[in-house]
């Protein structure tokens, strides 16, 4: 612990010396400059004592998040700015070997004076992080989306063709601080004129009580006519923080289980229902989380026990790494899988239909939105709520409606 609060400190002491270096090149008054020192240290002051704070039996909470967001907010910024400066003092080192070594001129000094436009470029890059982190703190974190997805599948049973599904993942209780904002989002989810809806997992960050005051709120989520049902997500087994006894884990563990049920939902353990519409039927199937670097509690297996390869499946799977190392390539076909987990990394860039980028897609094959493999389809939900960092920037968080066509084409 020790060691990674010194490895910390000397990282952002190293990115608030470079970005120092910028604002002296184009500020003269001493009197900001120091001004400037001094903030810059009580933040730093504040972080690091912060971070030295920081109880795993407790797990995130407020205090935790604000100096995530704080440290992203100073950090970032000026991170930008130190490699603008990086590289022109590469480019400067380069010059002035040239000039001393190459060119036999030791008449001028070995480095050229920094630049003020570079460090003008500089400023002005890092104010693009800078605004857009403050934005997804105070408006992004809230600004819920609803993104309809048509699904065509040509085995899809007649009576669900139009079928459509409500999809939320990643709820998060514990980060909430704003009913109105959760009371405008639950209206949203009712809006829909949905069939079905389903939850993929994250109730809470870790512990049940962070959803006890939201109790309300979820159970106004309208009753569907072909059901409401649930899956559990890596944070709802309690395992990010430290337990005084196993015992106390179990009963958190079962507690949160039981959330689901307190708001209305189904929860589905490994295992799966048959949805019933006129004379067709589809399977639901529902796995505990199953990923590739977190918790593997989900058994496909088990879940789609008499469950035949020509019956219409769709499962309800936490995490998409499970449909990239399972569940694609199946034998029991599964037509549709949805899941949720990754959060876009609530940071990225997105232009619907043309761009999508984020950090996320570097770490998951499938993060955000449809993929499809030899006609399997995956659906990746943004997240309703937020963690760790308290925003969201250009990742917004998401209600999707999806609807189950039958045929042969996407639109």
């Amino acid at each position: 612990m020790v060691f990674r609060i010194l490895l910390l400190s000397l990282f952002l002491l190293t990115i608030d010396l470079y970005a120092f270096q910028a604002l002296k090149t184009l500020v003269k008054k001493r009197g900001v400059l120091v001004f400037c020192q001094i903030l810059s240290f009580l933040l730093f002051i504040f972080i690091i004592y912060s971070f030295t704070q920081f109880d795993r039996s407790v797990g995130q909470t407020r205090q935790t998040m604000f100096t995530m967001g704080l440290v992203l907010v100073v950090y970032v910024p000026k991170l930008v700015l130190a490699l603008v400066l990086l590289g022109e003092d590469i480019f400067r080192m380069g010059a002035g070997t040239i000039n001393y070594f190459v060119d036999n001129n030791d008449k001028v000094g070995f480095l050229a004076s920094r630049r003020k436009f570079v460090s003008q470029i500089g400023l002005g890059l890092a104010a693009i992080p800078f605004a857009s982190l403050i934005y997804g703190i105070t408006v992004g974190r809230y600004n819920f989306k609803v993104i309809k997805q048509r699904i065509f599948f040509p085995d899809l049973p007649d009576a669900f063709d139009g079928f459509k599904i409500t999809h939320i993942s990643d709820v998060h209780s514990g980060s909430f601080d704003n009913p109105d904002k959760i009371n405008y989002a639950i209206d949203l989810v009712n809006e829909q004129d949905s069939d079905m809806i389903l939850f993929t997992g994250d109730i809470v960050n870790t512990d049940a009580k962070e959803m006890h005051p939201w109790i309300d709120t979820f159970n106004r989520i309208k009753k569907y006519e072909f059901g409401k049902y649930s899956v559990l997500g890596n944070h709802d087994y309690g395992e990010y923080v430290t337990w005084p006894t196993e015992k106390a884990k179990d009963e958190n563990f079962q507690a949160i289980k039981d959330l689901y049920g307190q708001i209305g939902f189904k929860l589905m353990l490994n295992e799966h229902t048959y949805i019933q519409k006129g004379d067709d039927k589809i399977a639901l199937v529902g796995v505990e989380n199953w990923g590739h670097n977190f918790k593997k509690a989900g058994d496909i297996n088990k879940a789609s026990h008499d469950v035949s390869k020509e019956d219409f499946k769709i499962l309800m799977s936490h995490d998409p790494s499970h449909w990239d190392y399972e569940v694609k390539n199946h034998d029991k076909n599964f037509q549709l899988t949805l899941s949720g987990h990754t959060h876009g990394m609530q940071f990225g860039i997105e232009i619907p239909g043309y761009f999508k980028w984020s950090l996320s897609q570097y770490v998951y094959a499938q993060w955000a939105g449809l993929y499809e493999n030899l006609g399997r389809y995956v659906y990746v939900n943004r997240g309703f709520g937020f963690h760790a960092y308290p925003g969201r920037v250009g990742i917004m968080p998401e209600i999707t409606v999806i609807e189950l066509k039958k045929g042969t084409n996407v639109s």
